[in-house]
């Protein structure tokens, strides 16, 4: 958990810094947050491994559960037969398995509370780098209404240029209208009549034909005696 306290503490004194000294602190925030992605790749890392090492101890313990469970079950057919050594055999083995148990168990449960930490500090990390997200998001909006402020300011006639933009923005627009209009009439004139003589003419002969089918079947119904 330690490793989280001081990444909030970076974050909270780093942002404060950059606000205060920094010409653009949005490009300086967009790189504070590169650098915090870079370090979140290295704790998923880590995650990850302790994660698997988590699922491999968990494997050890029911491996080895399984296998004093198969023994007991050979001892219990060792007795049906009546062979009451080899029984001997086979319990002597599970009893191996479960001193065996006891420290698997214990490595496995170590090795989970690891993961469950790891996993927590992960997530934290992932929810405060989202959350700067939507800070940096903020402070970018303010430093370019600062910038865009200071401009208003430093233009009196851009108010003028907006208007004189926006008649140049209208007759453009009309102008891309008619070039799309006419574009789609030559589209439409270029499209093929329908041939309806051509159409009505395969409807007959897919008649024709049909019927001549007709009339082979009757011929070979009628040959047949059917």
């Amino acid at each position: 958990m330690g490793i989280l306290e001081r990444f909030s503490d970076i974050i909270k004194a780093n942002i404060n810094d950059l606000l205060d000294k920094c010409e653009d602190p949005a490009k300086m925030i967009d790189q504070y947050l590169r650098d915090l992605t870079e370090s979140l790749a290295e704790v998923k890392k880590e995650t990850a491994g302790v994660m698997a090492e988590e699922a491999r101890t968990r494997r050890m313990v029911e491996d080895n559960a399984a296998e004093a469970k198969k023994y007991e079950e050979l001892a219990k057919k060792a007795l049906s037969a009546g062979n009451e050594a080899d029984a001997r055999v086979f319990l002597g083995k599970k009893q191996q398995l479960d001193a065996a148990a006891a420290g698997l168990k214990a490595t496995y449960d170590a090795a989970h509370d690891n993961a469950q930490k790891m996993r927590q500090m992960h997530d934290k990390l992932v929810c405060d780098i989202e959350n700067l997200n939507g800070r940096r998001e903020a402070v970018k909006a303010k430093v370019a209404v600062a910038k865009t402020q200071a401009k208003v300011n430093e233009f009196s006639s851009s108010a003028d240029k907006a208007a004189g933009a926006m008649n140049a923005f209208d007759r453009m627009e009309q102008k891309a209208d008619q070039m799309l209009d006419r574009a789609n009439a030559m589209s439409e004139l270029n499209q093929k009549p329908v041939d309806e003589a051509g159409a009505l003419e395969k409807k007959y002969a897919d008649a024709g034909a049909s019927a001549a089918v007709d009339d082979e079947l009757a011929r070979l119904k009628k040959e047949m005696g059917l």
